[in-house]
């Protein structure tokens, strides 16, 4: 099968369970034969961002979508994996923030309000809103990283979004092998 750039092109007007429907299609094709979670994250954060960027508001006010690692050399922190968007906190505590949050308890966390978030980091303060979604191997449960996705705009995610999310999260932790 052959991938390539038109993997992440999305019909203006598509609705977000369109969007998130060709994602996990589109991120399924790309995974086949390829185990590597460099670039399997790497190839799913453009989806992702791509996917966003062709909805109506509030969706298309994703200012940033990507993962972040439970770092192998220091198991009590995420470090930075692949990404779209502003450049971004390199590591974050287990527990801290909204990444941190969602790492530990391996649940996923929906912040209409980041403000509101107890010890939220900003990375990006036009961030207003976030969805974080832990990965988790299937065998194990050992989580492996998260999903976040942030928006410039308040109330930016909703139930839809976990529910795909979610779904996206369990097919990238089947798809990879991890370090």
């Amino acid at each position: 099968m052959v991938h390539h750039a038109d993997a992440s092109t999305f019909d203006d007007g598509v609705t977000k369970e369109e969007a998130y429907e060709q994602v996990l299609l589109q991120a399924e094709g790309l995974f086949d034969g390829q185990r590597n979670w460099v670039c399997n994250l790497a190839n799913t954060a453009s989806l992702l961002w791509h996917a966003f960027k062709s909805l109506p508001a509030p969706s298309n006010e994703v200012n940033w979508s990507g993962f972040y690692m439970v770092d192998t050399a220091q198991q009590d922190q995420l470090i930075l994996g692949p990404f779209h968007g502003k450049v971004a906190c390199q590591t974050i505590a287990l527990g801290r923030g909204v990444c941190g949050t969602s790492a530990a308890s391996k649940k996923t966390v929906l912040v209409p309000d980041v403000d509101a978030f107890p010890g939220h980091i900003a990375c990006d303060s036009a961030s207003k809103s976030e969805i974080v979604v832990p990965i988790a191997t299937e065998s194990d449960n050992k989580l492996v990283a998260i999903i976040d996705i942030d928006c410039a705009v308040a109330n930016g995610f909703d139930e839809v979004d976990q529910k795909y999310l979610e779904q996206l999260a369990a097919l990238v932790a089947k798809s990879c092998d991890w370090p």
